[in-house]
């Protein structure tokens, strides 16, 4: 079972790997896939249809939209591993907008910084950034 924070709530087809840290007052909507090397702050919202793969980091009060999609491996290939040492971060009070692609890597950083709807990130945001709009 998955470490998770009190007032979190975790609704129906949720998938979260027993390694995976979440904190409390979390929101873990439908159908959100959650793997083991995952670290989720306080008061996160996850909406549905995402996928939190191994190395990625979401500080406290971040907003994921709806099927926005991280990926983990910047040279995909069948049966090979990646490096597991380079991780994605997404910094306290960021926002993702919903069927964003936040590549490899990224780091969405500061409170005010915004990913729009549909944007594909593959660089880091600097803070206080809105893009893809």
């Amino acid at each position: 079972m998955p470490e998770s924070g009190s007032q979190t709530r975790v609704w129906a087809f949720a998938h979260i790997l027993p390694g995976a840290v979440i904190g409390s007052d979390c929101n873990i909507c439908d159908g959100v896939f959650i793997e083991n090397d995952v670290v989720i702050g306080n008061r996160v919202t996850i909406k549905c249809g995402v996928q939190i793969w191994d190395s990625i980091y979401i500080d406290d009060d971040v907003h994921i939209g709806p099927n926005a999609t991280f990926t983990n491996d910047p040279f995909p290939r069948s049966k090979q591993d990646y490096d597991r040492s380079l991780k994605t971060i997404i910094e306290k009070g960021a926002s993702i907008g919903a069927n964003a692609t936040m590549s490899f890597l990224a780091c969405v950083s500061d409170v005010i910084a915004m990913v729009g709807a549909g944007a594909v990130v593959t660089r880091n945001v600097p803070p206080n950034a809105i893009g893809g709009r």
